[in-house]
């Protein structure tokens, strides 16, 4: 029974974070910025922490099943 919230929270983390990653990933390669009126190389890493730690959460909640 408590398997259901682990895989559901595990799949949400993995979708954001590949999804930012990929964001983040698509708006460098055009060179645009990542966050208006922040410096570009700062938003790009804190948008990829982001994006990897969300990948990690969803590593350890698929993996507790």
């Amino acid at each position: 029974m408590e398997s259901g919230p682990a895989i559901f929270a595990g799949v949400v983390f993995a979708l954001f974070g590949a999804g930012l990653l990929a964001w983040t990933g698509t708006r460098l390669r055009r060179r645009e910025p990542v966050a208006a009126g922040v410096s570009r190389v700062a938003s790009a890493a804190v948008a990829s922490l982001a994006g990897t730690i969300a990948l990690s959460l969803a590593v350890y909640c698929l993996t507790r099943l």
